[in-house]
């Protein structure tokens, strides 16, 4: 008889390693019984014919948010004092006193990250917040349908999200075994594991280092290395067009070549049109000595801001966008849901530009799969005032910390741009190789496009 293999969705963001790859069609080929458990807003049965069902009921318990964020802010500061670092305040959030309400809130997490900053306060903070999902109807509702449809593993696709917290609980108070996927590369040191599993799936020997550092409870075995299903669209031939099509489908000139400026969040990069702007003026400083170069602009998906309107008015002659293809789905970023048509985008994107500038995502790896450098802006503007998070301080996070380097070409000041873009075409330097070696630390080093059968490998390990 078949394994029965739930893949629970919290929320929207797994659906582009779990649905959107070869996942479901590696496990299906395996012989497993495939279920998604679904939170999120995208119909995974009406788009594709996979088996769901459906959680009835997003409202989580009243208290979780602020206990969650007084257990992360504890964390955080866990990992100071552990580590003498003060990296770790940087991954605060500021906190909220502008109503009552918001003041309220933001007390009880101060109190408890000035008084409960022990091992024993984090234990607690936790058991409260699980308490308090254990005592809502949507448990008990979640619990009857793992009690229904008996599934033999509940996989979650991501460790940070509250609304996975009570399918986990309902699932392990049942006795059925619960695994996590470590959603992102910079995750761990940010204290955003919010669910306990009884195993763990991440995408490096790195990050298993980091998740057994902050979280001593968890033990080796419980870790599978895997690699991330998140880059394996870019080794699909079969995504592959041509410099013509591609050219032709977005309007862009044959006779240019093209560099991509991918957009920031604006949490991450506050200003980042003002990058995209200096982009443009290097580009067209660029052109006046004879190049003939453009700029494909890719904006961050859950960016709906205009801030980039006037830049991109000002310098519509060198800048084409070209929109990622995600759908708004509801109101808050993590229902902006990605779309199986973005894949080949972006792989072609790479693919078709000679380089990409871009401050501090994980875009660079995306790039140098393909071959292609990055180009990393260092330097603030002159715009950056009080309130502004400046974006030097991404450069300093734990995540960063193995880059070599001479990974990628360093803007440390506006004229750097022009001087890198002018270098990398000109091969006088070439950062290619040893970004594939940073990649190969924080992915899987061999063989990258295999995710997805390794995280296969592992459950069929926890249920054999």
């Amino acid at each position: 008889m078949s394994k029965k293999v739930w893949i629970l969705f919290p929320d929207g963001v797994g659906l582009r390693n779990f649905a959107f790859t070869n996942f479901k069609n590696i496990g299906d080929k395996l012989g497993y019984d495939i279920t998604y458990w679904n939170n999120s807003v995208f119909d995974l049965e009406k788009e594709f014919g996979f088996a769901q069902i459906n959680i009835p009921s997003t409202k989580i318990h009243p208290k979780t948010p602020v206990i969650n964020h007084a257990r992360k802010r504890v964390e955080l500061a866990l990992s100071r004092k552990r580590d003498n670092d003060n990296v770790y305040s940087t991954y605060r959030f500021p906190l909220k006193w502008n109503s009552l309400k918001n003041c309220v809130k933001s007390s009880f997490v101060k109190f408890h990250e000035i008084f409960s900053s022990t091992d024993s306060g984090w234990e607690n903070l936790k058991n409260k917040m699980y308490e308090a999902e254990r005592s809502t109807n949507r448990y008990k509702v979640l619990k009857e349908q793992l009690t229904k449809h008996k599934p033999d593993l509940v996989f979650c696709t991501t460790q940070r999200a509250t609304q996975g917290i009570a399918p986990v609980l309902a699932a392990q108070d049942l006795g059925i075994p619960t695994a996590c996927w470590v959603y992102s590369w910079d995750n761990l040191p940010k204290g955003m594991s919010t669910i306990e599993t009884d195993y763990y799936f991440v995408w490096s020997e790195l990050m298993k280092e980091q998740l057994l550092h902050y979280y001593p409870k968890i033990k080796s075995n419980q870790v599978y290395v895997t690699g991330t299903p998140q880059f394996e669209p870019h080794y699909s031939k079969e995504l592959y067009i041509s410099r013509e099509q591609f050219l032709s489908e977005h309007n862009l000139d044959k006779n240019k070549e093209y560099i991509c400026f991918s957009g920031d969040d604006t949490t991450t990069s506050p200003l980042d049109h003002l990058y995209l702007r200096d982009t443009a003026i290097a580009v067209k400083n660029l052109n006046a000595r004879g190049y003939n170069l453009g700029i494909i602009f890719r904006p961050v998906p859950v960016d709906d801001s205009n801030r980039y309107d006037e830049v991109l008015k000002e310098h519509v002659d060198v800048i084409t966008t070209i929109k990622p293809l995600w759908k708004p789905m509801g109101n808050s970023w993590n229902q902006m849901m990605p779309t199986k048509d973005d894949f080949a985008l972006l792989v072609n994107t790479c693919r078709h530009c000679e380089l990409v500038v871009n401050i501090c995502s994980s875009m660079v790896f995306d790039f140098v799969i393909h071959g292609k450098p990055t180009i990393y802006p260092n330097y603030e503007q002159p715009e950056l005032k009080k309130g502004i998070r400046d974006i030097g301080q991404n450069y300093k996070y734990v995540h960063f910390r193995t880059m070599p380097d001479t990974a990628v070409v360093w803007a440390h000041k506006k004229a750097d741009i022009e001087t890198g873009i002018k270098h990398l075409l000109e091969n006088v330097v070439n950062p290619v190789q040893d970004c594939k070696k940073w990649y190969g630390v924080i992915n899987h080093p061999k063989q990258p496009e295999l995710a997805s059968e390794r995280i296969w490998d592992g459950i069929g390990q926890i249920l054999n």
